[in-house]
């Protein structure tokens, strides 16, 4: 028989190793999440039964784009949160594009009191951003260096308020404006990483001919959560695993490109219901080696 003391140590390592690999699942399994502009349309009809499907199928992170009036989704930040917390599901980043500099700390004390982390600027702020329905085409007036102190101003306000701020892109972001200057090389060389840094969206990326990889090398731990959406053959959206990008490719990356969190969106889902789509694209995102 062994000493006590050997068996209480032996015990005492034992329930360590078993603690700290829960811990470590548990993170792991948390960086994924679901974009909630993908099932909009369900979250205006019936927020709470539309929240309770996507915990269902499984994701365990969200993210808004539902914020007007100081509510989210006709909910008080208080009553959102609680009701997350009540499907253990985790608030991690809103997009918020009717920020302005005049509104900042209000949207901001909302998502802070709504849990959220991040706070996502998704397309260029106060009017600057342009879409030209008849080419599809999207774009914004004011130049890449404007829209970079408003992004370092907006990030300060951010951190004063307990939140990190970053920038979504679309795929003008990624082609020369008039005067010859690729906005989001821009703003990554010049905003202040301290305050501003960059959720990736790997369809829009892609969709501009670049490469995801060719930025995290050039601009390492800068595209803290990424957008995952897949792209058919003919360069529509399509739920993960069902289009051409390879995603495999781009998670080998992931420490490289500082992704702290990645969530799952489709724009559009055509024929397919948006709920049914999220289901196809969770099952595909633990195939490919996402956690």
């Amino acid at each position: 028989m062994q000493p006590l003391k050997q068996q209480f140590l032996k015990g005492t390592f034992l329930v360590c190793i078993l603690v700290f690999s829960i811990i470590s699942c548990t993170s792991e399994s948390q960086v994924g999440g679901l974009a909630l502009y993908t099932v909009r349309d369900a979250m205006g009809e019936d927020t709470e039964t539309t929240l309770k499907t996507v915990a269902e199928i499984g994701y365990q992170n969200v993210e808004a784009a539902g914020y007007k009036d100081g509510k989210y989704y006709n909910m008080s930040p208080a009553d959102f949160k609680a009701y997350l917390q009540k499907l253990q599901l985790n608030p991690i980043s809103t997009h918020q594009s009717s920020v302005t500099l005049e509104n900042a700390a209000t949207e901001m004390a909302d998502a802070k009191a709504a849990g959220f982390m991040y706070f996502v600027v998704p397309i260029p702020p106060m009017g600057l951003f342009t879409y030209d329905s008849e080419t599809s085409t999207m774009g914004m007036t004011g130049g890449a260096k404007n829209l970079a102190h408003i992004l370092d101003e907006l990030g300060e306000k951010a951190n004063e308020a307990g939140l990190k701020l970053l920038y979504h892109n679309h795929d003008f972001e990624f082609k020369k404006d008039s005067t010859g200057v690729v906005p989001i090389d821009y703003l990554l060389e010049n905003c202040n990483p301290k305050y501003v840094n960059f959720q990736m969206d790997l369809f829009w990326v892609t969709k501009a001919g670049a490469d995801p990889l060719a930025y995290f090398e050039k601009y390492p731990g800068r595209f803290k959560i990424w957008h995952v959406k897949d792209m058919d053959e003919e360069g529509k959206f399509a739920p993960v695993g069902k289009g051409t990008i390879d995603f495999a490719r781009i998670l080998a990356e992931k420490e490289k490109s500082g992704m702290e969190y990645y969530m799952v969106e489709q724009d559009k889902t055509f024929t397919m219901e948006p709920l049914e789509a999220i289901k196809v694209s969770h099952k595909s995102i633990q195939e490919i080696g996402f956690q």
